[in-house]
Order: C-alpha cells, then sequence, then structure tokens
C-alpha cells in the first residue's frame, strides 16, 4: 500500500502499487491485511477502479531532451527508466466495521474466493439453511473463478424487488441477460419463498420465440452452467400468446410454423374484457369528460346487465358483445330522433354519436384482438403454474394493440395477486423497450402510469418487472430508481456522458464502453461499488437461428387454417373434412366456429366443431295424393275401342 499527502487513504478508497507482471486491472477485487490492533488483524476489501502508470521523469520534454529530440533513439537507450504501476480501489467492506476508520497500511492480495463472498457481504444470505443465492455469473481475476450471487429477497422481494438491464442494442446481450436470470432463478429460487413464473412480453423481432428450443452451447459455457449449478437445457414449461391477423385465419406471431404451434394459444378477447382499459385506446385530446360519463354509465349499467329503457321500448338488452353494443346505440340514437330529443338520459347526442365511433371503432383497430362476438382466450388467470414462462407475442401489432395487451395483462396479474389467487406466489413481469413504454418525458400514458405502479408498490404484492432498454438516462427516473439490481452491457459512450454516470471512474467507464458480450457490470443492494462479472449464453435458441429454422408460416386459405388450428387437438382433422362441414358456412361462422372449439377443447373436436353450425334440412319429396283409379268401360259398350 502507499499514501502520499497527495493522495492519501480514506475510508471509502485506498492505494496500491504492484509489480509490472501482476494480474491487477479494472475490476479486480483485493484484500488489505492491516498491522494487528489489539491482538485482531483488520480485513480491508476494495475493487480497483482506477490505474496509473508512473516514471520518475518530471514532464514529457525531459524525455525528448534525453533522446536528443529523435525518436528512433529512444529504443536504444542504455538503461531503462523505472515505472511502476499504481492502482485506487474503491471500498467494498471493512472488518471490523466499526468505527469507521481511514484505510489502515498493509499488505495487499488478490481476493480469495471466500474473499469475494466476504467483500460482497455474500456470506450473509449463502449459509446453510438460509440460503437464499441466485447465481448471476462468476467473477474472474487471476486465475481465479468465483461465482457471484444476488440476494433473491433483494431481486424478487419483499426486501427489495425488480432489475434493470442498460446497453447498445445488439451488444449489450440485454435479452440473453434476462434468459439466463430466468433459469438461474427457476434452478435456485427457495423453495421456502413460494412459486415463480414469468410473464415476457415479446415486443420485437423473434428473440424470445423459442425458449423451449436448445441452443448451442461450447465447453465455456457448460463448464459455467456446472459451476453456477444451473442445468444447461432450455426452458421446460413455455406457453405462447398471440392474437389472430386482421383476417382472422392465422395467428399474427413470429412463431407461425406448424412445427411450433403445439403450445402457442390464441389471444382474444370480447367487450367485457377490453371496455374497462378503453382509455388506453382512447384519444383523451378527442374524448373530454362528458364522453368518460357515458363510458361509465355504459361499464356500469349496461354492460352485462339486463338493461331497459321506456323510450327504447319494451325491448330488454343484454350487452356482451360490440355486436350487441352496436346495436344497443342504434336504437338509443333512433329513438332520440323518432321523439327529436337533443339529449338523452342527460347525455348530448353529439356525444353518444362520438362514444359509440369511437368504441365501435376499437375491434377494426385492434382486428384480431378484440372479437365482434365476444369470443374469449386468455391467459390462464388462477392457473399459473410454478417455474413456467408465459409469452405474449405483440412484435407483429399496432401500437394501440400492444397497449391494450399490455394494460389489461399486468393489471389482471396484479388483481389475482392481490386476492393470491393466480396460481403462483410471485410473477416476473419482462418488457424490453422500456425507452419507449417509460419514457422520461412525452405525456403521461396509461403503460407508464403501471409501470411506474409496479416498481412502486409492486414488490408487496410478488409482482416483479424485469426490463430493459438502451438509454437508461431516458426513461423514467422512478422506474430504474425503484430497480433494486441494475445490470449493464456494453455501453455508448454518449450515454456514458450524462450525469447518472458521473459517480463512475473514468478507466470503470472505458471498460464499460468495451465490454464484451456476456460481460456485465453488476450493481446489488449488497455490493457497495459495482462489479464486473461474465455469464454463459442462455441455454435457448437464439432468435435469428430459431427464424433460418423454423421460417414462418406462408399466408394460407380459411380450410387451411382451420386444419391447422384443430390438428392441435385432433390430428386426424383432414382438409377434405374441414372443406364438407364448412362448405356453405360464411368467413365469420367458420372464425367463430374454430374459436369455440379452440377455447372449449372438447373431448370430440369434430361433432363440437361441426354442431357450431346451424343444421341443414334435408329437402323432402311430398307425398303424391293418391287418386282413385279410372272407371273401365263395359264390354259391350258401343263406343268402346
Amino acid at each position: 500500500m502507499v499514501a502520499t499527502e497527495r493522495r492519501p487513504n480514506t475510508p471509502h478508497e485506498f492505494h496500491f502499487w504492484t509489480a509490472l507482471a501482476s494480474p491487477v486491472g479494472i475490476g479486480t477485487i483485493v484484500r488489505v491485511d492491516g498491522r494487528p490492533v489489539d491482538g485482531l488483524i483488520p480485513h480491508i476489501y476494495g475493487i480497483v477502479v482506477e490505474g496509473f502508470s508512473y516514471t520518475d521523469l518530471m514532464s514529457p520534454l525531459h524525455d525528448v531532451i534525453g533522446h536528443d529530440g529523435t525518436p528512433e533513439s529512444a529504443g536504444h537507450a542504455p538503461t531503462d527508466r523505472a515505472e511502476i504501476r499504481l492502482y485506487t480501489a474503491a471500498v467494498l467492506r471493512q472488518i471490523p466495521d466499526e468505527p469507521l476508520q481511514p484505510v489502515p497500511m498493509g499488505q495487499v492480495f488478490l481476493a480469495t474466493e471466500d474473499d469475494v463472498a466476504v467483500a460482497l457481504r455474500m456470506d450473509g444470505y449463502l449459509r446453510e439453511g438460509n440460503r437464499t443465492g441466485i447465481p448471476i455469473g462468476v467473477y474472474r481475476a487471476g486465475g481465479t473463478d468465483s461465482a457471484i450471487y444476488l440476494d433473491a429477497d433483494f431481486l424478487v422481494g419483499p426486501e427489495a424487488a425488480h432489475l434493470n438491464i442498460t446497453g447498445v442494442s445488439g451488444l449489450a446481450t440485454k435479452t440473453s441477460a434476462v434468459e439466463w436470470m430466468l433459469s438461474s432463478i427457476f434452478a435456485h429460487f427457495p423453495a421456502g419463498k413460494g412459486s415463480v413464473a414469468a410473464v415476457c412480453f415479446n415486443v420485437k423481432g423473434p428473440d424470445l420465440c423459442f425458449l423451449d428450443q436448445a441452443g448451442t452451447l461450447d465447453d465455456r459455457d457448460r463448464e459455467l452452467y456446472e459451476k453456477l449449478g444451473v442445468p444447461a437445457a432450455p426452458f421446460a414449461n413455455v406457453h405462447y400468446y398471440a392474437p389472430y391477423n386482421a383476417k382472422g385465419f392465422s395467428l399474427n406471431t413470429l412463431r407461425s410454423n406448424e412445427a411450433l404451434l403445439h403450445n402457442v394459444t390464441p389471444l382474444t378477447w370480447g367487450l367485457r374484457e377490453v371496455m374497462r382499459f378503453a382509455e388506453v385506446l382512447l384519444n383523451k385530446d378527442d374524448v373530454d369528460a362528458k364522453a368518460d360519463a357515458l363510458i361509465d354509465f355504459i361499464a356500469e349499467r349496461v354492460l352485462d346487465k339486463d338493461f331497459s329503457d321506456e323510450r327504447l321500448g319494451p325491448t330488454r338488452y343484454r350487452v356482451q358483445s360490440f355486436a350487441d353494443l352496436d346495436k344497443w346505440f342504434r336504437d338509443v340514437l333512433r329513438a332520440m330522433e323518432a321523439a327529436d330529443d337533443q339529449s338523452w338520459r342527460t347525455h348530448h347526442v353529439a356525444t353518444i354519436r362520438k362514444v359509440r365511433n369511437r368504441l365501435s371503432n376499437i375491434s377494426t383497430r385492434c382486428a384480431g384482438l378484440v372479437t365482434d362476438d365476444g369470443t374469449v382466450s386468455d391467459l390462464p388467470f388462477g392457473n399459473f403454474e410454478d417455474r413456467a414462462v408465459y409469452v405474449v407475442d405483440v412484435a407483429n401489432l399496432e401500437e394501440d394493440a400492444q397497449d391494450l395487451i399490455f394494460a389489461r395483462v399486468v393489471s389482471k396479474l396484479r388483481e389475482h395477486l392481490e386476492r393470491r389467487d393466480l396460481g403462483v406466489k410471485h410473477v416476473i413481469v419482462f418488457v424490453d423497450e422500456l425507452n419507449k413504454y417509460a419514457p422520461s418525458d412525452g405525456q403521461d400514458t396509461y403503460v407508464r402510469k403501471m409501470l411506474l405502479d409496479i416498481a412502486e408498490r409492486g414488490r408487496y404484492l410478488g409482482l416483479v418487472l424485469f426490463s430493459a432498454q438502451q438509454f437508461r438516462s431516458q426513461v423514467h427516473r422512478r422506474v430504474v430508481g425503484n430497480s433494486g439490481t441494475a445490470l449493464y452491457g456494453r455501453m455508448d459512450a454518449d450515454e456514458l456522458a450524462t450525469p447518472g454516470y458521473l459517480v463512475l471512474s473514468p478507466a470503470t467507464k472505458t471498460k464499460l464502453a468495451t465490454l464484451e458480450k456476456g460481460q456485465l457490470m453488476v450493481r446489488h443492494p449488497h455490493f457497495t461499488q459495482p462489479i464486473f462479472v461474465r455469464f454463459p449464453r442462455p441455454a435457448v435458441m437464439l432468435g435469428r437461428d430459431g427464424a433460418e429454422r423454423f421460417p414462418q408460416a406462408a399466408e394460407v386459405t380459411l380450410e387451411h387454417a382451420v386444419v391447422r388450428s384443430l390438428r392441435q387437438l385432433d390430428p386426424g382433422i383432414t382438409l377434405g373434412w374441414v372443406k364438407d362441414v364448412i362448405a356453405i358456412a360464411t368467413e365469420e361462422e367458420v372464425i367463430r366456429a374454430r374459436n369455440a372449439t379452440l377455447h372449449t377443447r372438447p373431448d370430440d373436436v369434430k361433432t363440437f366443431f361441426a354442431s357450431q353450425f346451424r343444421r341443414i334440412v334435408a329437402p323432402r319429396q311430398p307425398a303424391r295424393a293418391s287418386t282413385p283409379p279410372l272407371r273401365t268401360t263395359p264390354a259391350d259398350d258401343p263406343y268402346g275401342f
């Protein structure tokens, strides 16, 4: 160790020099053994955050003069100048921790694996009988690999929760890090803390579309999996959900290959499911307080209620679908026109027309997700399975449909967790592109409000947010600020220049800007300083590899689409049989029958599917009336022949 007047040691920082061949570098963890005090040897653990190289030169000018101003002669100097390597380390932990004093002079050693556990306070949650460690990767220095663990209480709750990942696109391994973390959590989450599942929103590309397919691992990756105690295998229990395309024939997903449809479930909602989240889709600049009042009236008094009104005649309305709602609107407006009234139940005719237009338009704007007839196919709320992954593929959807899906799914998760009837105790929600969904500026959208609510109050319910983005500085401060654990992949230099990274040393920023794939900087409540780790690549197929091996299915006709869907329930379904059953049915009737069959999953698929169509009565020939036989003429009739 070394301490000078200009660079003294402090309670949070110390300096030391090493030999030129020392393996010490930025991010290396070291241990200082101080002089004995009252028979006890103080131990101080630190991580290298800055490095310097010195010679005995006062200024570069002295070197120029010493070589007569000719750079070529510098390589032929008769003697080499003395050089030292000086490093600055930030204190991770002091033992004893009280009283907190400047780091004493002593010898500096590379940290062993046991030292790393003590320095990062992992010894507190890796004790036998009270082990809550979740491995995130390994720390490497001086030929030593040390497993790094996060505390499950501070990753999934209840002490703290949430994880946020930052890094440039394509190089920061954000998606890979989340996939690895989910595998690690599923393998090591303590049984005493209950069950856990994950809901992932695939918002771009095919990255999350092949979680159940094995990927390619090399020997180094397999060694890391074995060291960290995580099975080197894809996720065993994965369920995919995706809405239909606008025509309603095929699912609007990047996982449309017929070989992968066995665990892909349609995601369709009706009026009842959408009405509560109408504000997600309605333009607040166009829908005022009067329109909100009418929407609330419909939701509370009309939807799923036996509604009647003397001005509408004796008809009793039971609005359960968008088709029912449109009929109700037509009758209301017709009654107002017949009576030449400008208002109905305090609602002006202009407001009624505007709300009708906005609500009726939802099924068109979100075609394939929202159905006119009210057919519902949803996530298994109430029956979530332990260690299961539920992927909602919204990559091909418009922004309105994405927002609606996110808002409703997260709201339903929260409601069931509050009632403790979801099926699991903890749910991890993964959302990418946080720069888009929770920006630091712009209008306050419904989705951003929900993300803030999860970040601030979700951990009390077991609702945990795993999020990722390219630019942490442009995400709402309350979202990233409430993330107990933060991961950083390779960073852009412009991002590192923002105020949020002022706490990092220049050398740490330089390392962040040059990280390789598979390397992360980790900040965790137990770690007083950021730590660099390396994690193995996920044991699942990469998105681009899966897209090549399982290309998307081409657009098919209605008959072929029905066959592909029903064969998941009954492999004996043939194209000829489907053509015969739907021969005279309309497209809407066929789609309705298919959706009902997939939702019900009957034992006898053929009988149930055929029963959804109107029965055709075979024509019958009318019975011919019996006529009396003609009377024959007498044998002696003179006019007979």
